[in-house]
């Protein structure tokens, strides 16, 4: 699974351009006076304005090259401030061979940026920028319809990772293992790792594949469609 496109929204437009942008150097792709568009490696992130009073946030991660996860927390911690878990600033994950680490942006994002070895490649660079991202791999989707929309997606060939069954109780990674991208499905009020945020119902739009989009209203109700082939294919 690929995720091509993800838009999510804030209440801190200026700041998070600003952060995203000119701190952290992402490349700018478009903006208007509702929204701005940045390169994330082969994904783009969407940050549109959000009209209501409140502050909506969410946990997305980013891929990294595995040569440069040192480098890239090095890079990180010198314009943020990395957050902790158990006293921790970054955690490897057995079951996916992966390090990870993880901090906020002006919208309380709980960012993180990770390196799985069996999936990602090595870059070779002796520096690390936010050019050196390879594509966006997490993105959460909190509901209060965990199985329901758990198999709307499995419809759509996007199943649970390693063909566990559907918890409406916690954290579904929904994916292939392989392709080391997934979609986070889980119900509300389940504290985020490396914060001390719970996961809440925000709006939400995804692209996955070149092929379905996804689009999450702010009650958690889910809709599925198939867009059109891109040009070129069969």
């Amino acid at each position: 699974m690929i995720i091509n496109k993800v838009t999510m929204y804030s209440h801190a437009l200026n700041d998070m351009r600003e952060f995203y942008v000119n701190e952290l150097g992402f490349e700018l792709l478009s903006h208007t006076d509702d929204g701005f568009e940045i390169r994330a490696g082969d994904s783009v992130l969407e940050i549109k304005k959000y009209h209501l009073q409140k502050k909506p946030f969410y946990h997305f991660a980013m891929n990294i090259p595995t040569d440069l996860f040192t480098l890239a927390k090095a890079w990180a911690n010198s314009k943020v401030e990395l957050t902790s878990e158990d006293d921790e600033d970054e955690v490897y994950f057995s079951y996916s061979d992966a390090h990870a680490f993880y901090f906020s942006d002006p919208s309380g994002n709980i960012v993180e940026f990770i390196s799985r070895y069996s999936v990602s490649p090595k870059s070779g660079a002796e520096s690390f920028s936010a050019q050196n991202v390879l594509c966006i791999s997490e993105m959460n989707i909190t509901t209060n319809e965990v199985r329901a929309l758990g198999n709307q997606l499995i419809s759509f060939g996007i199943p649970v990772r390693g063909g566990e069954p559907i918890r409406e109780d916690g954290l579904n990674f929904m994916g292939e293992h392989e392709a080391g991208a997934f979609l986070l499905l889980g119900p509300r009020k389940r504290r985020w790792f490396f914060s001390d945020r719970e996961s809440e119902i925000f709006p939400l739009s995804l692209v996955i594949n070149q092929q379905i989009d996804i689009s999450l209203d702010g009650e958690g109700f889910m809709e599925l469609k198939k867009m059109k082939l891109i040009k070129g294919e069969d």
